[in-house]
């Protein structure tokens, strides 16, 4: 009977846990494109060959170390939009002119947006010809256009068409035919004027990959909140001394604030968190994912804009973390723990970005752990029994997650919260918000 329970709770609770944005890792196989892409003849009144000379090829460094290739395109004579992934480790850019003109170097940027995935880059010049963006509404059914580089001295034209505008993982993107591959991301797409609907994007939307613009709208959102340039390498460069001596954060939530301190043991997880903190990441997203005896989890960026019908807790920050195992340090009841993808999908147990989880748990027998034992292959300590007999957690997690803090005064706002009624994916049929992450030095 023992081991039965224990079953049914690791099958429900690790369904909680594995939830996580569906950002790819190395490992995963690529995704079949199934559109069919033909280069069209250019539109009558509009010269892609002149705008070509504003839209760019970007090859991303840190020093030397080449890191990601996509596009953008300019904006004002001196900024140009482009994806955000591709900056996230980035010192500077090499952009190429589709029009096949001389490359130059950036180094700055002067806004970003990481959940919209969008970043506005500044030059040292202003010599740029800003493309004209779409102000308008009515896009269903409209011609829309991807231009790649000068190729035999013609700018190749591919078409599609815009299907409507609607909310993917908390944003609001116009749909798209255009075919976007990892390489054409953060390409305008035109409609038959020559004005930009947007910034060409990709997503898996329920594991199938669908093709969006962010609308221009949203860009000049970005646009407009900047306030002066820095340089790219500091948007990768938390400042880890700085950090160990937080005194302490405080998850501001609806029901309540939570008091956090995060490990110095698992520093990448520690500079993380705190410079999503610092960046305005974490407020306003849900608590998307409550199970009583297990805990609460938070951190997907989808969230927060998300109806109350819609799947949430897919859309992270676009990147992983590696898995960062320290002896001593298990789900006791109070630890924050990162989730991610199961085995299958991720070998090397790398975390999610930004969601995190706080495990309020259970208190357990003796033969419950020795069944996790024998299941997982894993060894408590006597301090991790005491721990799990008289205070409680979520021993089954142990070695496979990873556990980057803890909470210090607060919990019973975590435990209240695991009472609230759910929907059949765990998400609270009232919607509880993490306001604000305030950080204490």
């Amino acid at each position: 009977m023992v081991r039965v329970l224990f079953v049914f709770m690791v099958l429900m609770i690790t369904g909680f846990a594995l939830v996580s944005c569906n950002g790819k890792t190395a490992k995963e196989e690529p995704v079949k494109e199934t559109i069919e892409q033909k280069e069209q003849p250019q539109e009558k009144g509009v010269s892609f060959s002149k705008l070509s000379k504003s839209v760019f090829s970007i090859q991303t460094y840190e020093g030397d170390r080449i890191l990601e290739k996509g596009q953008g395109f300019a904006i004002t004579p001196n900024k140009i939009v482009a994806p955000f992934g591709l900056f996230r480790e980035a010192t500077r850019a090499v952009l190429t002119p589709h029009d096949g003109s001389s490359s130059f170097q950036v180094t700055k940027y002067y806004n970003f947006d990481r959940i919209g995935n969008v970043i506005i880059l500044e030059t040292d010049s202003s010599t740029l010809e800003p493309l004209t963006l779409f102000g308008g509404k009515k896009i269903e059914g409209i011609k829309t256009s991807l231009i790649s580089p000068k190729r035999n001295n013609t700018i190749p034209v591919h078409t599609g068409k815009c299907l409507q505008q609607k909310q993917v993982q908390g944003q609001n993107l116009f749909s798209i035919t255009n075919q976007v591959l990892k390489s054409t991301e953060g390409a305008p797409v035109f409609l038959s004027n020559g004005t930009v609907l947007g910034m060409a994007t990709s997503l898996e939307v329920m594991y199938k990959k669908e093709y969006f613009a962010v609308p221009a709208l949203f860009i000049l959102d970005v646009l407009k909140k900047g306030a002066s340039s820095k340089p790219l390498s500091s948007i990768g460069n938390p400042n880890a001394e700085r950090n160990k001596s937080i005194k302490q954060i405080v998850l501001e939530t609806d029901r309540g604030n939570i008091t956090i301190k995060l490990y110095n043991e698992t520093p990448a997880y520690r500079d993380n968190f705190v410079q999503l903190a610092d960046e305005g990441y974490y407020d306003n997203l849900l608590i998307h994912r409550v199970i009583r005896d297990f805990g609460i989890q938070t951190g997907a960026a989808d969230t927060r804009n998300a109806q109350p019908d819609d799947i949430v807790g897919w859309k992270g920050p676009g990147y992983t973390l590696p898995a960062h195992f320290v002896e001593g340090l298990f789900h006791k009841r109070g630890a924050i723990g990162s989730p991610r993808k199961p085995d299958t999908k991720n070998l090397k147990r790398r975390s999610d970005g930004s969601q995190f989880y706080i495990v309020t748990g259970r208190i357990y027998l003796d033969d419950e752990l020795d069944d996790i034992e024998e299941e997982n292959g894993i060894t408590f300590t006597n301090e991790q029994r005491e721990v799990y007999k008289t205070v409680g957690g979520a021993p089954h997690l142990d070695g496979s997650y990873t556990v980057f803090g803890e909470v210090v005064s607060g919990l019973r706002i975590a435990d209240v919260i695991t009472l609230l009624p759910t929907k059949n994916d765990f998400r609270p049929l009232t919607d509880i918000r993490l306001n604000k992450v305030r950080i204490e030095y």
